[in-house]
């Protein structure tokens, strides 16, 4: 499928968003959000930027933008309509929490159920974006019991090293933080190392024989393209990445995404203020370009059975 840089950024920026949310909620329902409101403020405002600029960019891909509303209306049937609505219904929560941070009632009942709820809020709609794509049943790179897991245990470890980037700029010990973001990291990437492996090793669902509903009569093989120009079709889910290039970027997401966030956390987690500090902000500079090559290779290996129309196989 054609990696399409607008889904990409609002998959991978709305994922750290609503992992940070969520950590802010059970942090605070748990006790361990720092004392100093401004830490809980600004991981707050950094969680909203990146859902609304993530949200916003999704927009881009539609070939009419200002109708984006409309896909609201099909919540009963489409995972797409349900992750709008609940994209939308997160921000309730999220707001109320930030009132009540503001207003200084960290620790009260009504506080901490309004974190939980934002946290709940948080990843349904991360789970309902990994199902617009895990319930399609003709990418059968997509439709794996790998990929809903996938995505929330990735929103949920590049929220939490985001969160331990902020707070370590304020004198907050992440000791806690930054051990469950090295243990988040870890499952994430043993996950991730068993989905490529599944995709790579798994027998094809389809053929040109089971495509064309030809099979009866023997091998298909296409003798002329279907069309002498490439069109809409040919764009969108034809893209092609060499297998030399895809395990070099898979090396690269598996240092950047995986391997080095992990060994920062670790540091982060066992270090004193400063080093502290030094490991939490490398964690993140790794994380987000990992994560944007992870992201990229998801879209770009993926295979739609239509390209059987269109290629010799």
């Amino acid at each position: 499928m054609h990696p399409a840089l607008s889904v990409i950024f609002f998959t991978t920026a709305s994922g750290a968003g609503y992992g940070l949310l969520a950590w802010l909620g059970i942090l605070n329902a748990g006790g361990l959000l720092p004392d100093h409101g401004g830490s809980v403020l600004v991981a707050l405002s950094v969680a909203l930027g990146l859902v609304t600029a993530g949200l916003l960019s999704s927009t881009f891909h539609l070939g009419h933008p200002e109708r984006a509303w409309r896909a609201l209306t099909q919540w009963r049937s489409s995972w797409l309509s349900r992750e709008g609505v609940m994209a939308l219904l997160t921000y309730l929560p999220a707001l109320l929490f930030a009132w009540g941070s503001l207003r200084g009632l960290s620790g009260t009942p009504r506080y901490v159920g309004t974190g939980l709820l934002l946290a709940g809020c948080a990843l349904v709609t991360v789970f309902t974006t990994a199902m617009i794509y895990a319930s399609l049943r003709s990418i059968e790179a997509w439709q794996m019991p790998h990929v809903a897991p996938l995505y929330l245990l990735l929103a949920l470890a590049s929220g939490l090293v985001v969160y331990n980037a902020i707070a370590v700029s304020f004198g907050a010990s992440v000791r806690v933080t930054a051990l469950l973001a090295a243990l988040l990291l870890a499952a994430a990437g043993l996950l991730k190392w068993s989905y490529w492996r599944q995709i790579d090793t798994a027998p094809a669902r389809s053929s040109p024989e089971s495509a064309t509903g030809l099979g009866r009569l023997g091998t298909v093989s296409v003798l002329q393209q279907p069309h002498g120009r490439e069109n809409y079709v040919m764009r969108e889910m034809g893209y092609v990445i060499a297998r030399k290039h895809a395990a070099r970027l898979r090396r690269i997401s598996g240092l950047l995404l995986f391997a080095l966030p992990l060994l920062a956390s670790l540091i982060a987690a066992s270090g004193l203020r400063w080093i502290a500090s030094l490991a939490a902000g490398f964690a993140l500079l790794a994380l987000i370009p990992g994560v944007l090559v992870e992201r990229w290779l998801f879209f770009a290996e993926a295979r739609h059975p239509a390209m059987h129309f269109y290629r010799k196989s």
